[in-house]
């Protein structure tokens, strides 16, 4: 039988190793880098309030969301505060943003600019994935008890984070009644 003395630095060692071909961090330098799976897909529900992330097909992450404060139904031009409806692009990413994060939402679609134009009206813009103003932050997840937003899609800050991370640019967005 190995002496406690001799056996302390082999299992030191057998964890080491262990641990650096099980474990899915990736070291540079003095960084570590966690590989955490990257969305591929957001489904938002309006009538359930959730944006759900996927990859792969598989579901990720369900969030609670707070949406537009319009009525129901699709947003129809600048200003209606409604929530819009159909499958647009995360196209830019805004680390500056008055509400902490935000992942801005390709609306208008070609889709939403005829409707729009049909009514004479103009579609509007500046929808955006976001979280709350940093003074508001203390709200955490109350935030999404009821619909504030002018047409956007919150979530607290702390989960606007893990999203912001988990989407890349160029992820697609459906947007469901």
């Amino acid at each position: 039988m190995p002496t406690p003395r001799r056996l302390i630095p082999f299992l030191a060692a057998l964890l080491i190793a262990g641990c650096s071909r099980s474990h899915p961090d990736q070291t540079q330098g003095d960084r570590l880098y966690l590989l955490v799976p990257q969305a591929d897909q957001i489904v938002v529900q309006k009538s359930a309030h959730t944006l759900t992330l996927y990859s792969k097909g598989k579901v990720l992450k369900v969030y609670q969301v707070a949406l537009g404060k319009g009525s129901a139904g699709p947003k129809d031009h600048e200003g209606d505060h409604k929530t819009p409806e159909g499958s647009y692009i995360i196209d830019q990413k805004n680390s500056q943003s008055r509400f902490h994060l935000a992942l801005h939402v390709s609306y208008p679609n070609a889709a939403d600019r005829q409707r729009a134009k049909a009514e004479g009206l103009e579609p509007g813009g500046a929808i955006m994935v976001h979280g709350v103003e940093d003074k508001l932050s203390w709200l955490g997840s109350l935030q999404h008890r009821i619909d504030w937003t002018d047409g956007c899609i919150a979530v607290s800050n702390a989960e606007i984070e893990e999203i912001f991370r988990e989407v890349p640019v160029g992820t697609p967005i459906n947007i469901k009644p």
